[in-house]
C-alpha cells in the first residue's frame, strides 16, 4: 500500500490536520462570500482610480487572484504591495485595502500606518490583532473572520471579501454565480483527489508521488501567473521544498534559454504547467513549444487542466489541486504539512530587534 493511501501516514505526520482546511476551501468560499455580503461600505469608496491591496504570504495571494480576474473585465488597476512602504501612487483616488490573517503582519502593519495619514480610502480584511485595533481607532471599515488555521489554508476568507468587495463598488461585475460554479467545480474535484481517492485514481497523489524528490518549477500564463505562485509558496511552505514558478510568454524570452544547464539541476527539475483553454490561442501554442524545448533538454513536465466555464472556476479547481499535491509531497518527504517552524523563528528574531 502507498503510503498516500495509508490512514496511519496522515494520523502521523498530519498532526494539526491540515488535511481538513485543504478539503474545507468550497465552504470557506460559500460561508465568506455569504458574509461579505452583509458588509457595508460607505458610498464613496466606488469613486477610485485604482485598488492597492497590502500583504505578505497568504494574505497576499488573494489580492494576486483578484487582479487576476480583474484585469480580464475592468478599467481600475489592481496592485498588489508586498513592502514596508507605501508607493508614491496612493492617493485620494487610491481605494487601500490590508489583508493580514493574523493582524500582526510587520510589513503589512507598517505600510497601513504609513497611509493613516493620507487620503486614501481605506479598509481591513482580518481576523483581529493590531490591524484591527488600528482600523477601529481610526473608524476605518474591517471585515472581521474567525478560522483557525494557517493563513495560507485560509484562502476562502481572504479571496471572497476582496471579490464581493470590489463587486460593490463597481470594480467587477458581480460574481455570485460565478462564486456557485466554481464552489460545485470544487467539490466535485475533492471527488477524485482527497485523501480518501486511492494512488492509482487520485490525480493528486500521482502528481506528488512524481514530483517527490525532484525541482518542481510551476508554470503558468493569463489568470493562472499567480496560481502558479500559489503552488509555488504553497510547496515552500507545506511540503518544505524547494520550488519556482515562471510565467508564459515571459519566459520563452529567457528562462527557456537555460534548461539543459546545469546537466545535474535539469535531471532534477520537473516542471507543471498550469493550462486553461480559456488562455490567448498564441499562449497556448507556446505551451505546446515550451513542452518541447524541455523535452529536448531532457526535462520531465505535466499539464494541469483548469476545470469549469469561468474564470473563478479556472483559478480556484487548480488552486485546491496545487493544495492537495502539496499536502501529498509533505507527507511523502516526511514532515508535518501545517508548521512552518522557520517562518515563527524569523518572527521572533525580528521581533527581539524592534523599529
Amino acid at each position: 500500500m502507498s503510503a498516500l493511501d495509508d490512514p496511519a501516514t496522515y494520523q502521523r505526520l498530519d498532526r494539526q490536520d491540515m488535511r481538513t482546511t485543504i478539503r474545507d476551501l468550497p465552504r470557506q468560499c460559500r460561508d465568506a462570500w455569504q458574509g461579505a455580503q452583509a458588509f457595508a461600505l460607505p458610498a464613496d469608496y466606488g469613486d477610485v482610480d485604482r485598488v492597492l491591496i497590502l500583504g505578505m504570504g497568504g494574505s497576499a495571494i488573494a489580492g494576486d487572484l483578484l487582479r487576476a480576474l480583474a484585469a480580464l473585465e475592468s478599467p481600475v488597476p489592481i496592485f498588489g504591495h508586498r513592502r514596508y512602504d507605501l508607493p508614491l501612487l496612493v492617493d485620494g483616488r487610491t481605494l487601500l485595502i490590508a489583508s493580514s490573517y493574523s493582524g500582526n503582519t510587520e510589513e503589512t502593519l507598517s505600510a497601513f500606518q504609513a497611509a493613516l495619514g493620507g487620503d486614501a480610502k481605506k479598509l481591513v480584511i482580518t481576523t483581529g490583532g493590531q490591524l484591527l485595533a488600528t482600523a477601529r481607532a481610526n473608524g476605518i471599515p474591517a471585515f472581521v473572520f474567525r478560522y483557525e488555521s494557517q493563513p495560507r489554508a485560509a484562502l476562502g476568507y481572504s479571496l471572497m471579501p476582496l471579490l464581493a468587495i470590489a463587486g460593490k463598488l463597481g470594480i467587477i461585475e458581480e460574481k455570485s454565480a460565478d462564486v456557485a460554479q466554481a464552489i460545485v467545480v470544487m467539490e466535485e474535484l475533492l471527488r477524485r483527489i482527497g485523501e480518501d481517492v486511492p494512488l492509482a485514481e487520485n490525480p493528486a497523489k500521482q502528481l506528488a508521488t512524481r514530483l517527490h524528490g525532484r525541482l518542481p518549477v510551476i508554470y503558468g500564463a493569463g489568470l493562472l501567473t499567480d496560481v502558479a505562485r500559489r503552488w509555488k509558496t504553497g510547496l515552500n511552505e507545506t511540503s518544505e521544498m524547494w520550488a519556482f514558478f515562471e510565467e508564459l510568454p515571459e519566459a520563452n524570452h529567457n528562462a527557456i534559454v537555460g534548461y539543459a544547464l546545469p546537466p545535474d539541476i535539469a535531471q532534477a527539475a520537473f516542471v507543471v504547467f498550469l493550462r486553461a483553454s480559456s488562455l490567448h490561442p498564441r499562449v497556448l501554442l507556446r505551451y505546446e513549444y515550451t513542452r518541447g524545448a524541455l523535452a529536448e533538454a531532457g526535462v520531465e513536465c505535466e499539464t494541469v487542466e483548469a476545470t469549469g466555464r469561468s474564470p473563478l472556476a479556472h483559478i480556484l479547481s487548480t488552486v485546491i489541486l496545487g493544495d492537495y499535491v502539496g499536502l501529498y509531497l509533505a507527507l511523502l518527504n516526511e514532515v508535518e504539512p501545517a508548521p512552518t517552524a522557520v517562518i515563527a523563528r524569523l518572527k521572533e528574531r525580528l521581533a527581539e530587534r524592534p523599529a
